[in-house]
């Protein structure tokens, strides 16, 4: 487990990540317990651009939104976690099946997402992971994820 001082901050996750604004949905990573789990933060702010058109009347973000920010979170996991690296600079984590998909509870504005990401396993290239979300420590969005490294 990693301490306060070694917090992974954004310009960090921009280094691995590929994503940016608007669709970088992880603000900070407060945790990685290396080869098995990794936990991180998205502020949901009123400005989300998402916000616009899901719903005019009532602020909820996508459940498709909360599914990248898992499988941000996983990319995440596999470079400082599990020591995954990329051959070269072109190739990029991918998402490639999503199972056992449940959201339990809307998220809006103000919300703070905590995910956890679970290592499961990996097999012929495909690295199998458990990711949960939640806010005020309540279940809002399960899902099991799998993910490749491609070109």
């Amino acid at each position: 487990m990693q301490d306060a001082s070694s917090i992974i901050d954004v310009e960090k996750i921009k280094a691995i990540l590929p994503h940016r604004y608007p669709f970088l949905l992880i603000d900070r990573v407060l945790e990685v317990v290396e080869g098995k789990s990794l936990k991180a933060l998205k502020n949901v702010t009123v400005n989300e651009p998402f916000f616009q058109g899901h719903f005019p009347n009532k602020s909820v973000m996508p459940g498709v939104l909360i599914v990248e920010a898992f499988a941000q979170a996983t990319a995440l996991l596999g470079a400082l976690g599990l020591n995954e690296s990329r051959s070269s600079k072109d190739e990029l984590y991918y998402l490639v099946g999503i199972d056992k998909t449940r959201f339990r509870k809307t998220v809006g504005p103000g919300d703070q997402l905590i995910l956890d990401i679970e290592f499961i396993t990996v097999k012929r290239g495909i690295w199998k992971f458990k990711a949960t979300a939640t806010v005020d420590s309540k279940l809002v969005a399960s899902s099991e994820l799998l993910t490749t490294i491609m070109e």
